[in-house]
């Protein structure tokens, strides 16, 4: 028997039957259910911007926002006029937190004397928990103005990335955050850096508590992580402009003597606070103990930077584990951070830096304004091509340049 369709007109309904009901027509874009956790387009919230001022970075920085230093350290690098102005806004709540917390520890020394006698570097690893009163690099926020920082210089192939990767993983072990910032000075004129040592320290780069980053010479800053270490990647006066923003200077040699130890300038020498004797290992272990002996023995040589420190010479295999010499790297570092902290020495250094960098800003701004004065740059191109084809002297065409500048400066311009 074939079923039958049976409609009303008035009405539109239809029958119960099997056969019609494959017929009864489907929307061609059905509507989406409703779906947990969505709301309607009408009530979408876009996310909020970030907040790249200077006092919004400040404020990400303390809470180690690994963005909002990424911003920071382009920030400082960047030539850009407004921001240079950003970023010595941030520079100075930097500085005037720096100097905040350095004024609490001294007032916290000063009430309690058996403090003075605690290390103030202190690692937080499960088995040495600091005491809870004693200041310490790892002691939350205030680490921003707490920063131990090292440079780290070497001779091409002495092995600097191996032993920052391994020393950086010993030391976030330990409980500690580390900045790596490897400054290349030849790199000031493009501001570009090399990226090479970055991709060499690959479980470093991928551990949350450390941060690696090529950086040229135009600015450092690691806040918000305790342990800062500054590679060398250049060659020439790259280690003293380092050994010039670090509170500890490091110096990596290969396990030979002789003639590289002659080939050792002794201006390097002088600016080093510890000598590591690397890849002091297998068949290399006996030249590393005698350059060890060597390098000693130079050192007596050469006039400490402080009084209360003598220059040390110690073995490492950074291949060979925290027994193998980078414990021992890490104890020497702790002690020198806790004799020149609590001597002032170290106030005392990060003082005079910050006074040679800001002739060093002088110069490079005054050198910003003879390059945008038109008239001076085409007046500096004439007595550049006297000076090329030996018609004047190099100091006399440099004093003219000068006062040419000076005579279009009106008087009182830029003074406050």
């Amino acid at each position: 028997m074939r079923a039958t369709c049976v409609c009303s007109r008035n009405s539109g309904t239809v029958s119960d039957s099997p056969r019609h009901a494959q017929r009864v027509p489907r929307p061609i874009f059905p509507p989406s259910p409703p779906q947990r956790g969505y709301a309607s387009a009408a009530h979408v919230e876009t996310p909020a911007r970030r907040d790249d001022s200077a006092q919004g970075l400040f404020e990400k920085l303390i809470q180690g926002d690994r963005y909002a230093l990424a911003r920071a350290i382009t920030l400082v690098e960047s030539s850009n006029p407004t921001h240079r102005v950003r970023a010595q806004e941030l520079l100075s709540l930097v500085l005037k937190r720096e100097a905040n917390l350095a004024k609490k520890a001294h007032t916290a020394r000063t009430a309690d004397p058996g403090l003075a006698e605690n290390k103030l570097l202190q690692d937080n690893n499960t088995s040495a928990k600091p005491n809870a009163e004693t200041p310490t690099l790892r002691s939350g926020p205030s680490r921003l103005g707490r920063t131990f920082r090292v440079g780290l210089s070497g001779p091409p192939g002495v092995g600097k990335s191996t032993f920052i990767e391994a020393f950086g993983m010993y030391l976030v072990s330990q409980g500690h955050r580390v900045a790596v910032l490897a400054v290349d000075p030849s790199s000031a004129r493009t501001g570009g850096s090399i990226l090479g040592d970055k991709t060499r320290m690959t479980e470093l780069s991928r551990c949350m508590d450390a941060y690696v980053r090529p950086s040229p010479s135009r600015g450092t800053l690691a806040a918000g992580y305790d342990i800062c270490l500054v590679e060398t990647v250049g060659v020439g006066q790259s280690e003293t402009m380092v050994a010039e923003i670090v509170d500890m200077f490091v110096l990596l040699v290969p396990p030979a003597g002789g003639d590289e130890l002659q080939g050792m300038k002794k201006g390097i020498m002088e600016l080093s606070d510890l000598v590591i004797v690397n890849k002091a290992d297998g068949a290399l272990l006996d030249s590393a103990m005698q350059a060890q002996i060597e390098y000693t023995s130079a050192l007596k040589f050469v006039k400490s930077i402080s009084d209360l420190w003598k220059a040390r010479v110690i073995r490492v295999s950074s291949r060979g584990g925290p027994e193998q010499g980078i414990a021992n790297a890490w104890d020497t570092m702790k002690e020198y951070f806790n004799i020149m902290e609590k001597s002032g020495d170290l106030q005392a250094k990060r003082g005079e830096q910050r006074k040679i960098w800001m002739w060093r800003q002088v110069s490079s701004e005054l050198m910003d304004l003879l390059h945008d004065d038109t008239q001076v740059r085409h007046f500096a191109k004439k007595l550049e091509s006297k000076v090329l084809n030996n018609e004047m002297m190099s100091g006399v065409a440099a004093h003219n340049i000068v006062q040419k500048f000076l005579n279009r400066v009106q008087p009182g311009e830029g003074s406050h």
